[in-house]
């Protein structure tokens, strides 16, 4: 897991027990039907013990090993005098190698052995396992990763032998106030349910993933829950729990899952293509602020304000102008920047959306096509080699696609780090997604031209533009 009082917890307990005294009325004890998924709010009041036997079975451990190499004993720890003398092993040999475990939790989704898990949990494992509830135990094979929404999804081979499976809900139907059950393996002590409510809906500051869009649960979550499920009243999956805020690393009720909807987009692009693919909106946008909302004659700050688009952005195409405000997507209200981003993530490409937006007063619907961010020019990944500063880099033409994938502003061109492999690239400070913008004097906005600049220069200073994080740094290097 990424990381209030016992009495008001024991207050809140008392509090739900007295309700179903006072509403639920007399209940046969050990009944048939207290047995039966719960179907009103009197019986949910009573017991989980319905939606957990429903539920349960399906969330898994998940066992991830990675290698990790470490450095020779060296007592005077990284004193340079002792790393002239005795180097970076240290005193007793070269580095060692050991193997670092962590676990943490996973859902089954699909009876053909499709496992949801966070990606943090198995990122960097060499041999991952996942363990059910009855014991059976099975090695995992990684169909995909996405770190942008910090998911994974995984594969087990059951054979003839059948898997419990958790039907996935609708966090869009969430209401705060909702009951919910967290379900995972906290402190790898096993299997454990802890019930809630939902807190609090659309939490986007909470600095985690690119889509910041989570449900906020104050059932407890700690570490070793990450994975887990998050489950509503009728046993169906409705986030993946995968953080908690705390100052001490227990919980303390403010927990965080991402919701469904973005677990199925994930889903749906690892059983079709092997690897996310997002509608690409081809757009820059930015929050409604209080002044910015009345000098658009708006009611309140409500919106994404439309900043920047690509000339062939789908959104432009549809006659979205800078300016507008977008306001709803496929009807469904749009708070934020933030928000428009995760609605437009969730929805499934090929088909079209409606956009609501809001121009000079007036409000408009446009249709416009969820389409992958084209990958235009083609990509021409390359590795620099030879003798010049940037020998060691791998670069590529600058498209939307990869502009989407390295979180570049949608108008960026030119040639862009995709991965700095070591050599002179690494002594200048070059890091992944600096755009090379100009090479002593020189616009480079194609690898070739790079490879031409860098072929027909001989000794002497090299003059270099580069644009990260929206500045413009210039450098001069000796050749």
């Amino acid at each position: 897991m990424r990381g209030f009082s016992a009495a008001t917890a024991a207050a809140a307990a008392a509090a739900l027990i007295l309700a179903s005294v006072v509403f639920a009325g007399p209940y046969p004890v050990g009944s048939a039907a207290a047995q039966a998924v719960p179907d009103s709010r009197a019986e949910i009041n009573l017991s989980f013990a319905p939606v957990v036997k429903r539920a349960a079975p399906a969330v898994v451990n998940v066992y991830a090993q990675r290698t990790v190499r470490q450095r020779g004993f060296m007592p005077f720890g990284d004193d340079p005098l002792f790393r002239h003398f005795f180097g970076d092993n240290g005193f007793f040999g070269a580095p060692r190698e050991r193997v670092q475990n962590s676990l943490g939790s996973g859902v089954i989704v699909d009876d053909t052995g499709f496992v949801v898990t966070n990606n943090h949990v198995i990122e960097g494992g060499t041999d991952i396992r996942v363990v059910l509830s009855d014991k059976r135990e099975f090695e995992a094979e990684v169909l995909l990763t996405d770190e942008r929404t910090d998911l994974a999804v995984l594969k087990i081979d059951p054979g003839n032998e059948p898997l419990p499976t958790l039907p996935l809900g609708d966090s869009d139907k969430l209401e705060v106030g909702d009951l919910v059950l967290a379900i995972g393996n906290p402190f790898g002590v096993g299997q454990t349910v802890t019930s809630g409510i939902v807190s609090a809906l659309a939490r986007t500051e909470v600095g985690i993933t690119d889509y910041q869009f989570f449900v906020q649960t104050d059932a407890a979550i700690n570490p070793g829950n990450s994975g887990g499920a998050l489950v509503d009243m009728t046993g169906r999956l409705v986030g993946i729990n995968t953080a908690i805020f705390s100052r001490s690393g227990g919980s303390i009720g403010i927990g965080f899952a991402i919701p469904v909807n973005m677990v199925k987009a994930v889903i749906r692009s690892s059983a079709t293509t092997g690897r996310v693919v997002r509608p690409w909106g081809g757009v820059e946008i930015q929050e409604v602020t209080p002044d910015i909302a009345q000098a658009l004659g708006l009611d309140r700050p409500v919106g994404a304000l439309v900043s920047d688009l690509h000339p062939k952005s789908p959104l432009n195409e549809a006659g979205i102008r800078r300016g507008d405000v977008i306001v709803a997507l496929n009807d469904k209200p749009i708070e934020s920047s933030r928000e428009f981003n995760y609605r437009l993530a969730t929805a499934p490409v090929g088909e079209t959306a409606k956009l609501t937006y809001i121009r000079g007063g007036r409000a408009g619907n446009a249709e416009i096509e969820l389409i992958p961010p084209p990958e235009d020019p083609p990509r021409n990944e390359t590795l620099v080699q030879g003798r010049s500063p940037f020998a060691g880099l791998v670069v590529a033409n600058l498209s939307p696609a990869v502009a989407d994938e390295l979180g570049l502003r949608v108008s960026a061109t030119g040639v862009v780090v995709l991965d700095v492999r070591g050599g002179p690239a690494r002594r200048v400070g070059f890091r992944k997604g600096d755009v090379l913008a100009e090479v002593n004097g020189v616009a480079v906005d194609r690898v070739e031209r790079l490879a031409e600049v860098i072929t027909g220069r001989g000794s002497g200073v090299w003059e270099i533009a580069v644009e990260r994080g929206g500045q413009l740094l210039r450098m001069q290097i000796a050749g």
